[in-house]
């Protein structure tokens, strides 16, 4: 194999369903015990340890001696936690649109603070002024690179070391003292609360289906109708975070299985991710696969990263498709194509409007750009835009930036060379392609369509059986976790 990504089986949650199972079986015994047990105790238990090393991957055992850390047990932890709304996409997940400071001891978390991050880009020094990448510049209008924007990269440890760097530039609370950043994404507010069940804060009811979009209204226009002044109008993210935490506590025994599962369901999906500025916690990160980071490969490579840029929320309303193609030219080289397909299911709202991405696709290093189609040079303009390119990450990349009317569908497509390396892989038989989900996404569908200009004797995963023993290799799959593929000749 020319890239190697574990196989991470999640077996690892139901070693605590076990525990837990076991202890509501012991009846009256196990409520009084565990009435009196700390999460200290529960990673000391021999029973619990017992059953991690009987129960869980080897996976799950890291993850299971890397919770002591997470929660505080071992040394009180800071967090830093951006709130990344996947309805305005951005490269690592979403724009961050508020933020927390909390602090966890022992299991027992204390928010320090939480409030939107234009609050701390307002105090930003004057003298203060880091320069922002030129889509940022050109398509916001903005004169320095804020706080609020800083998750421009598609590596999460890159984004969230830009995000550590503004946020002590314009002076955040504790801002030397964070020990983790962690993002989330609404989709993991929809999963708790599908778990644990609604919850009700100043008289608005939170739900698995309306979270998301009661929370933007409330920020975006509620907040005037019940009397709050603007520059209040995201309090009602501290009451909210507190009410669905206390809620959590009170479910999360009886319904701990699905709570670890759903955890490790998002976490694989790229809706929670974690960083660490600790060499040795980030080490462990990667290995657990939760740190959202670029992988380095040595066969082929695609990762698409939209950046929602003055689009309101309107990546509620997009239907995506990726499709990745390539042939082989008479000089012996492949020609790639890869093209994102935007449908618009919405109309024009309070929270929906024209579609307005600056897009990026990261491929091999040494691709060579042929042209692009479909890039503008601003919506609503029949100038054809221009392409950008770069190295970074050990990838090169292409961007333009597109735009898609309410009720239309639109494509993007890079067309590229690939460096020659590819094509003695497959002279060799055996050709390999990782595809990255961006962070955030939910789980937009991915076709391949692939010409060898060689029989392939042998494909992971398969093709439909009607298409088997020709030179193409097509498939139609679901990007909703990172995908590995290989193909043998």
């Amino acid at each position: 194999m020319l890239f190697h990504k574990k196989e991470k089986r999640r077996l690892w949650p139901y070693a605590l369903l076990v525990f837990f199972v076991l202890i509501g079986g012991a009846g009256v015994w196990a409520y009084r015990w565990v009435k009196n047990l700390t999460p200290e105790t529960v990673f000391e238990n021999s029973l619990v340890q017992q059953i991690v090393r009987d129960q869980a991957d080897e996976q799950g055992q890291k993850l299971f001696a890397l919770l002591p850390q997470l929660l505080g047990i071992e040394s009180p932890k800071t967090y830093l936690i951006l709130f990344e709304n996947n309805t305005e996409l951005r490269p690592a997940g979403g724009f961050i649109g508020a933020y927390a400071v909390a602090r966890v001891s022992n299991g027992d978390i204390e928010v320090l603070k939480i409030e939107g991050t234009e609050t701390l880009d307002r105090q930003t020094p004057e003298t203060w002024r880091p320069v922002p990448p030129a889509p940022i510049t050109e398509h916001l209008g903005v004169d320095r690179w804020y706080f609020r924007d800083s998750n421009w990269s598609p590596d999460f440890a890159e984004s969230a070391q830009k995000a550590l760097e503004l946020y002590r530039g314009e002076g955040g609370l504790l801002a030397n003292d964070i020990d983790v950043v962690l993002a989330i994404t609404p989709t993991v507010l929809e999963e708790l609360l599908r778990i644990s069940g609604p919850v009700s804060v100043e008289g608005i009811t939170f739900d698995a289906a309306n979270v998301t979009e009661t929370l933007e209204y409330e920020v975006e226009y509620g907040y005037a109708e019940r009397g709050i002044v603007l520059h209040e109008r995201k309090r009602i993210l501290e009451p909210f975070a507190r009410v669905l935490i206390d809620r959590i506590k009170k479910t999360l025994l009886p319904r701990a299985g699905e709570y670890i599962e759903t955890f490790a369901k998002l976490a694989e999906e790229k809706q929670i991710l974690f960083y660490s500025p600790k060499e040795t916690l980030q080490r462990e990160y990667g290995d657990l696969g939760i740190s959202g980071v670029v992988t380095s490969t040595g066969g082929d490579y695609l990762l698409w990263a939209d950046a929602n840029l003055a689009a309101l929320k309107t990546d509620h309303a997009i239907q995506r498709n990726l499709t990745y193609s390539f042939e082989k030219r008479r000089d012996g080289r492949y020609v790639a194509t890869t093209s994102m397909e935007y449908a618009h299911t919405g109309t024009f709202d309070w929270r929906t409007t024209r579609y307005r991405t600056y897009a990026r696709v990261f491929v091999p290093r040494g691709s060579e750009l042929v042209s692009v189609e479909g890039a503008m040079k601003t919506d609503r303009s029949a100038e054809p835009g221009t392409v950008d390119m770069g190295q970074e990450l050990g990838k090169q990349w292409f961007g333009s930036f597109t735009s898609i009317e309410p009720g239309t569908t639109s494509t993007l497509s890079f067309i590229y060379l690939l460096p020659d390396a590819i094509g003695k892989q497959i002279e060799n038989g055996l050709y390999t392609l990782f595809v990255q989900k961006q962070s955030g996404t939910i789980a937009h569908g991915l076709t391949l369509d692939l010409n060898f200009d060689t029989t392939i004797s042998a494909a992971t995963p398969a093709e439909r059986q009607e298409e088997w023993g020709d030179e193409v290799y097509r498939v139609e799959s679901v990007l909703r976790v990172d995908r590995g593929f290989t193909v043998e000749f």
